[in-house]
């Protein structure tokens, strides 16, 4: 019953997310605004962590059989991909460790201020 109350959680999240996509005027995706909400629901302690980490961490551990959809869309839309292939192999690995680096950077930070708090 624990974990179905979690996942009802991540999916109210998720839902509101959704709402949010459809009532701000912005492009931006759903799982942005949820995950925003989510972490200023989390930050305001409106959500325990402990409501949700079980859930988050199973779907965290099932995502990557959450790309093989988009993989095979990849397949399937490759006469549109062929035009653009140089620069994406250019795009995509300078993005990715772009991406890496600043969220290890990120953590970097959070860690220090967290053993900064400890400390003190």
């Amino acid at each position: 019953m624990k974990y179905i109350r979690q996942f009802g959680i991540i999916l109210g999240v998720t839902c509101a997310g959704e709402a949010c996509r459809y009532l701000i005027p912005l492009p931006v995706p759903a799982g942005i605004y949820g995950l925003v909400i989510l972490l200023a629901l989390l930050a305001f302690k409106v959500i325990r962590l402990e409501q949700v980490k079980e859930a988050g961490t199973f779907l965290i551990e099932i995502m990557p059989v959450m790309f093989i959809p988009a993989a095979a869309g990849l397949v399937t839309s490759w006469e549109q991909i062929r035009g653009i292939l140089l620069p994406l192999c250019v795009i995509v690995p300078f993005t990715t460790g772009f991406v890496m680096f600043a969220a290890g950077k990120a953590t970097d930070y959070m860690i220090e201020k967290k053993k900064g708090k400890r400390d003190e």
